[in-house]
């Protein structure tokens, strides 16, 4: 159809619609998109050209770049091939790269930018599993550098007692020189702390009724002033609380914290930015007993909304744990008609005095200084997601040889450098001479944990500390379990040690085995002789002492941490050389055990058989322990993986020393079952071992399953760990097989929490009751008389009714607290489950088999 362009306008439009119809459209859409898209491709490509030549000459005008900065220091000058640059650059890279000293000032707009390259990087934040927090607080310890520190003190009182007490405090806040920590024979840094002066100024303290304030104006948001010298100033709340059932003075200000934290409007810690603070409450034992939980009930909530106003669970300014005094006067064995609040108001004082030093010191409430330095990281509980790096240059002791066959160069580079050290064993008599003329501490010694390496940055991010060259400490599980009051290990209910008065310790990292269990990963190192560096006994004893009191610290402000037990922590009563690697292996752990009960610190040695001349040479302990992982040579092999090509003949030699030792102290075996490894039928076998070493005490514990990969690459699966009922069973039956071979042993404790149960000797078996307790005063006592004494001469009271056989074994005086999904049900259905997979595994073989 053609259109007739002469026509009026009018009939033409009429035409024109009357053309344009669908079907129309698209026919011509189909005639014409070829050329259409050619058209916008040419089009494109135009435009781009264009950019391209843009880009280009603005290239060739830009100038040069001379140096790059990185972490605030220039690169030397570019070389003239890539080659040689790469070389200048690489060990200049190779560590974290870090924000500039300086920001590089901005260029004119007209002008190219020159000068210097500045590269920042930021740190990696860690990732929280589990629920979302609502709102991340700001960094808590960037503080100042210059600022004052006013105190303020609140209280409620109905009968004015509790103002009286607050208006003592404010008079005797650091007003001596009294320390937390205890006088030892080797001094520590510690020991001087109060004496440090203070480079922060406290301004006098101010003394608050709560009944008598506006809360909005010290409790929506933290005070904001200036002092007098124009610093800013920081402020520490202090609140005395006494505890009432009925018109309790405390209601009102308890329903402001919660309606505070509650409120929409209002940050979620509008109290971040307070320095710190502390709870300390009056009640009466006689009302409120501990044990139904209300004893300081308004104190202990007090405490804990004022720790969600200032962090909550992204971290608290609690300076100190919340403080508990009791007016009853029974609970005073001279029956004050104040009880015990004097004392422990006064206690409570003395180490919220130490945390207000500390914050005063260093700004922070973690401690910033060297001697107060210390993560708790990498804990066998973390709940923190940290990104791992691969330590594919990690390898044990043994591996050197071949790793230098493979690497020639190696060896030369090293010979070069330095002299090699003389190839002695100081845990031998030639060793023993060479470590009397200096040998040991020869700067040619390597370190057996040297601070660069990756067995170094393993063992610190499990949360060891490493001291000197081959010592570490760390904080057991059950000390932070006790100083919650949730229950002690089993060493409590079987001999009397309580768990946060104990230090867990060793003095040599390194290991002769590689037990398929051990919990430390596969990271310590390992090796038969001891040709290190050897630190000094003092050293190590003011190393493991200063590492625990930093351990403890850190826990200060840990919800559910009891002060009174947090006071006690700092009083060490027990080590424990068992943390890891051999303690016996150490060439002065004879000095070093000599330290320990010098200053009333108890000793529980453990050992693995496979070191019978330590062994024999060994001084007196408080408890001497022999691990017993196996019946037999070959499961022996298999689960504990010795080092040494005589290990069986080590493993008897010490069995038959631990024989002649037991008249002159306690002597332990400890066996830890792994199912499918050491259980199954080796129970006679077992019952030979008891025969030959005829221990005080056999522990039979199930094997804790550590969940790493060195775990599963050894077979260890959580089907390896039985169930107590399975380690009763056992025990039960070892017991009949002892009683029929005439041996006079009896089940004596247990601790079902920690899946342990004691076999003791009935020379401990007195007036028709257990005496597994130790009694350690005793036990120093008959040191200092310097002559022999037998382990009956040191038994303390009798073992408490409810660490008998058949009652648990859990301290009624704490609570027992279950993690999500344990407790008898999840214990229940976990067993239920072990039961299925192993009803599965069998019908695999069958099939297989068939």
């Amino acid at each position: 159809m053609a259109f007739d362009t002469e026509e009026p306008g009018a009939q033409a439009l009429e035409k024109l619609l009357a053309f344009l119809r669908v079907s129309d459209v698209i026919e011509l859409w189909h005639e014409c998109r070829a050329a259409i898209f050619v058209a916008v491709a040419v089009v494109i490509i135009f435009k781009f050209q264009k950019w391209l030549q843009g880009e280009k000459a603005s290239a060739e005008t830009a100038q040069p770049l001379d140096s790059v900065t990185i972490s605030g220091k220039a690169t030397p000058e570019p070389k003239e091939n890539a080659q040689d640059l790469a070389e200048t650059l690489k060990p200049t890279l190779k560590p974290t790269l870090k924000p500039a000293l300086k920001p590089t000032p901005k260029a004119s707009s007209t002008s190219p930018k020159s000068g210097p390259k500045v590269i920042s990087g930021h740190k990696k934040k860690l990732v929280k599993k589990g629920k979302k927090l609502r709102q991340a607080p700001a960094p808590q310890d960037e503080e100042e550098d210059d600022f004052d520190i006013q105190i303020y003190i609140f209280y409620t009182s109905l009968t004015g007692s509790t103002a009286q007490y607050a208006e003592q405090l404010k008079n005797q806040l650091l007003s001596d020189k009294e320390g937390i920590y205890p006088k030892f024979s080797v001094p520590t840094p510690s020991n001087f702390l109060p004496e440090v002066p203070i480079s922060r100024t406290f301004l006098p303290p101010q003394i608050h009724n709560l009944e008598e304030i506006e809360l909005d104006d010290y409790f929506v948001s933290a005070p904001s002033a200036t002092s007098k010298a124009g610093k800013k100033v920081k402020y520490i709340y202090l609140v005395i609380a006494p505890s009432y059932e009925a018109d309790s003075p405390n209601a009102a200000f308890l329903y402001h914290l919660q309606e505070t934290h509650n409120d929409f409007r209002i940050d979620t810690a509008p109290l971040r930015s307070l320095a710190g603070f502390s709870v300390f409450g009056f009640g009466d034992s006689s009302e409120w007993p501990e044990s139904e939980g209300k004893f300081c009930q308004d104190a202990v909530a007090i405490d804990k909304w004022l720790g969600k106003l200032t962090g909550g669970r992204a971290g608290s300014r609690r300076m100190f744990p919340v403080g508990m005094g009791d007016v009853n006067p029974v609970s005073t064995k001279e029956c004050k008609e104040s009880g015990n609040a004097i004392e422990k108001l006064h206690e409570w004082r003395i180490h919220l005095e130490d945390a207000m030093r500390e914050y005063a010191e260093t700004g922070e409430l973690g401690g910033g200084s060297e001697w107060r330095a210390g993560v708790e990281s990498g804990d066998e509980d973390s709940d923190v997601d940290v990104e791992e790096e691969p330590e594919k240059d990690m390898m044990d002791l043994e591996d050197l040889g071949g790793m230098i066959n493979r690497a020639p160069d190696v060896l030369k580079k090293t010979s070069t450098s330095c002299s090699a050290p003389l190839p002695v064993d100081f845990t031998t008599p030639a060793g023993k001479i060479a470590l009397a003329a200096g040998e040991g501490q020869s700067a040619s010694r390597k370190d057996m944990v040297p601070k660069d390496g990756v067995t170094y940055k393993a063992l610190t991010k499990q949360g060891y500390e490493i001291v000197g060259s081959h010592s570490g400490v760390k904080i057991c599980r059950w000390t932070k379990s006790a100083l919650r009051g949730r229950g002690s290990c089993y060493k409590f209910s079987f001999y009397g040690i309580k768990s946060h008065l104990c230090m867990e310790t060793t003095p040599s990292l390194s290991c002769s085995n590689k037990c398929v269990f051990c919990w430390r990963h596969g990271t310590n190192p390992v090796g038969t002789t001891w040709r290190w560096k050897v630190d000094p006994p003092e050293a190590i004893f003011r190393g493991v002492v200063e590492g625990h009191y930093r351990k403890i610290k850190m826990l200060k402000g840990v919800p559910g941490v009891r002060a009174d037990r947090f006071s006690e922590a700092f009083r060490i009563r027990h080590c424990a050389l068992s943390l890891v690697g051999e303690p016996i292996f150490y060439p002065y752990i004879n000095e070093f055990l000599a330290l320990l009960h010098g200053d009333g610190i108890s000793s529980f040695l453990v050992c693995n058989a496979q070191h019978p001349a330590q062994l024999r040479a060994l001084g007196p302990v408080t408890q001497l322990y022999v691990s017993i992982d196996a019946s037999n040579k070959e499961s022996l092999k298999k689960i504990d993986r010795p080092l040494h090509r005589d290990y069986w003949e080590r493993f008897q030699e010490c069995l038959d020393i631990l024989r002649e030792k037991r008249h002159k102290q306690r002597t332990v075996f400890r066996l830890t079952l792994v199912k499918g490894f050491n259980v199954e039928d080796e129970v006679k076998g077992y019952a030979d071992l008891v025969e030959r070493g005829l221990p005080c005490f056999v522990e039979i514990k199930g094997v804790t399953f550590c969940g790493t990969s060195s775990a599963g690459e050894a077979g260890l699966t959580m089907d390896n760990v039985p169930f107590y009922e399975e380690v009763v069973e056992f025990v039960e039956a070892l017991n009949a097989e002892l009683e029929r071979r005439g041996l006079e042993y009896g089940i004596g404790a247990e601790h079902a929490h920690s899946c342990c149960v004691l076999l003791a000797s009935k020379r401990f078996f007195i007036d028709g009751k257990w005496h597994t307790l130790i009694h350690y005063e005793r036990f120093f006592e008959l040191l200092k008389e310097g002559r022999e004494f037998g382990p009956e001469e040191y038994i303390g009271e009798p073992t408490p009714e409810w660490a008998n056989w058949g009652n648990g074994g859990f301290d009624p005086s704490d609570e027992r607290v279950y993690r999500k999904g344990k407790g008898p049900d999840g214990r229940a259905k976990a067993k239920e489950a072990a039961v299925a997979r192993r009803m599965e595994k069998e019908a695999e073989i069958t099939v297989s088999a068939w």
